[in-house]
């Protein structure tokens, strides 16, 4: 039976909202439709004129297909800089709970169809259909997780974990928390989802349809299904990235028909990460194709060198950055070194040496943070120090490969072997070693 998934739209003391068509209000036993208004109130929810207050309110279309609401002031991508309000539209049932001294707005409805929203909000009708069907599955056994944590009570309850208490060293990771009034928010912490505010287009409709039920499992698991823009040529394991855990479906693969003599190399050894990281071999998301690039990056990321990049700073700037974004004084840097390495070369422990302070930093996320203003692309990149005037660089250059953290499915390697005539079963099985494709229902 196709599960139903609960999605947390917007959270506010007071939320506008527009019933097309009728909807039994289950708490009043009545119908209501047209313009509405829900207010926190004590720990209640008031809803119009209603003189009772109510714990939850539930509103259930009375056609499914046809009834639809419209919530006024949806805030989409949070904490990003297109952050913005928009009125957006919601088919099935909408949920009211409380939390915090506000109002949760949740919409109830089918996987297949929130996944339909899912994958047109995600990706671009340009995309190749056995890529929406790769990221069909993957958006699908990501969520049936969700689902299927929050049921047992497993979910998650914070994004920033420590790894290391050590004086000297910052060893963080960061991942989504999990929900616990409903399995998913609609914004990019979880996956982006706008209702039937934008159509969905047919190749995702088709994409969800031909694909339905089917998900990556592992030990009669579902996969932690993870993507990334590009993993360089080679993927990294999870425990590089996230918590100490081997997951044997998120471990290293080389991105590539054929695996070259470099790429075979461990890369965890310094000198052969510095040698693959410098080299531009061949690699399925080694490419300037347009047709395929536009499939997955913004009009204005088309430019962007992100299989290989090369990242300059001057001394002032490198210091001043470290101040910004970690708030420790480090004082003049002497010099950034490689510690420790992943299977991708990616850095996971780096030492940053300064005048006044000395400090390890890892996991990748982070030191990618300490390193750019946003996110450096990748921590997969080598350290050149130039112009040294008594024993202080004064300029460093980071020499980087791919975008992102680099594990599980590289997008623009899937894009290109969709548009080499690969089915969206062999860029899975690319990607996630170990891992079955079952139907689920």
């Amino acid at each position: 039976m196709e599960p139903i998934v609960d999605i947390g739209i917007l959270h506010s003391a007071s939320i506008a909202f527009e019933l097309s068509g009728n909807y039994y209000f289950k708490e009043g036993n009545v119908k209501i439709s047209g313009n509405q208004i829900v207010n926190y109130h004590l720990g209640l929810i008031k809803i119009g004129d209603f003189v009772k207050q109510f714990s939850e309110i539930t509103l259930i279309p009375e056609i499914f297909d046809a009834n639809f609401v419209t919530v006024s002031d949806v805030v989409i991508g949070i904490n990003f800089h297109w952050e913005q309000k928009q009125n957006q539209r919601f088919k099935g049932k909408i949920v009211f709970r409380v939390e915090e001294e506000k109002i949760w707005l949740i919409n109830h409805i089918p996987v297949e169809d929130y996944l339909k929203s899912v994958i047109s909000s995600e990706m671009k009708a340009t995309s190749h259909i056995e890529l929406l069907k790769a990221h069909a599955i993957i958006s699908r056994s990501w969520l049936l997780a969700q689902i299927e944590r929050r049921k047992k009570g497993k979910q998650k309850e914070q994004t920033v974990f420590l790894g290391s208490t050590a004086e000297n060293e910052l060893i963080k990771w960061y991942d989504n928390h999990d929900h616990k009034l409903f399995d998913v928010c609609a914004d990019d912490h979880c996956q982006r989802y706008q209702g039937i505010t934008q159509i969905s287009t047919q190749k995702a409709i088709d994409a969800v349809t031909e694909t339905s039920g089917e998900v990556l499992m592992y030990d009669n698991s579902l996969c932690d299904a993870r993507f990334s823009k590009s993993c360089g040529g080679v993927s990294e394991n999870f425990e590089h990235v996230w918590e100490n855990t081997h997951l044997p479906y998120l471990t290293r693969i080389v991105d590539n028909e054929k695996v070259s003599n470099l790429a075979s190399l461990d890369l965890k050894i310094e000198a052969n990460a510095q040698a693959w990281i410098l080299s531009n071999e061949p690699a399925f998301c080694n490419t300037k194709e347009k047709k395929v690039l536009e499939q997955i990056l913004n009009d204005y990321d088309l430019d962007t060198d992100f299989y290989r990049w090369t990242v300059e700073m001057s001394q002032e700037k490198i210091s001043k950055l470290l101040l910004k974004k970690s708030g420790i004084d480090f004082g003049d840097i002497y010099s950034l070194k490689a510690l420790k390495r992943g299977e991708s070369g990616r850095i996971s422990k780096l030492e940053i040496q300064g005048s006044k302070k000395t400090l390890i930093v890892g996991k990748e996320l982070e030191i990618r943070r300490f390193l750019s203003e946003s996110h450096l692309f990748s921590s997969a990149f080598v350290i050149e120090m130039h112009e040294i005037e008594n024993g202080i660089p004064q300029k460093f250059i980071l020499k980087g490969a791919g975008w992102g953290h680099g594990v599980g499915l590289c997008q623009i390697g899937a894009a290109v072997m969709a548009n080499k005539g690969y089915l969206y079963r062999q860029i899975l099985e690319h990607y996630f070693k170990n891992a079955d494709i079952l139907k689920k229902y």
